[in-house]
């Protein structure tokens, strides 16, 4: 069984990827964030579903997508464009943010809502991270 930084060593080993000289260790870390916030926005929209908490629910619901989205693209080295690439990050790390301040507003009643601030704060982080280094890496206009 191939783990995610093991597809993405074998993309790297091409000589024309479009991801060559990207910090596979860095990325492997964000997917692991963006994993780890899916998962506990998942959990947390489906506690705040029964205790009626619809916003919170929604906005979990929304961030597990576009964390679950943005690893697939990072697993697609072949179909990756820069820009797009960075956007999509950019737009998951609103998501991450914009989730994490609405759980928080909950945190102190909700042991979910602050396990799940937590864990999108760090995707957050991690995220921009990656885009910093990537940025850095782009060429001067």
């Amino acid at each position: 069984m191939n783990t995610a930084m093991d597809m993405m060593k074998g993309a790297m080993s091409m000589k024309d990827s479009p991801m060559q000289g990207m910090d596979m260790m860095m990325m492997s870390d964000v997917i692991e964030a963006l994993s780890a916030c899916e998962q506990a926005c998942v959990m947390c929209a489906d506690a705040d579903a029964g205790e009626g908490m619809a916003r919170c629910a929604g906005m979990c619901s929304n961030c597990a997508d576009m964390c679950n989205t943005m690893m697939r693209m990072m697993l697609r080295p072949n179909g990756m464009d820069m820009a797009v690439m960075m956007s999509m990050m950019e737009s998951t790390m609103a998501m991450c943010r914009a989730c994490s301040a609405e759980c928080m507003m909950h945190a102190e009643m909700s042991e979910h809502c602050r396990l799940c601030a937590m864990a999108c704060d760090q995707a957050a982080m991690a995220l921009e991270k990656m885009l910093g280094s990537m940025r850095e890496m782009m060429p001067t206009m």
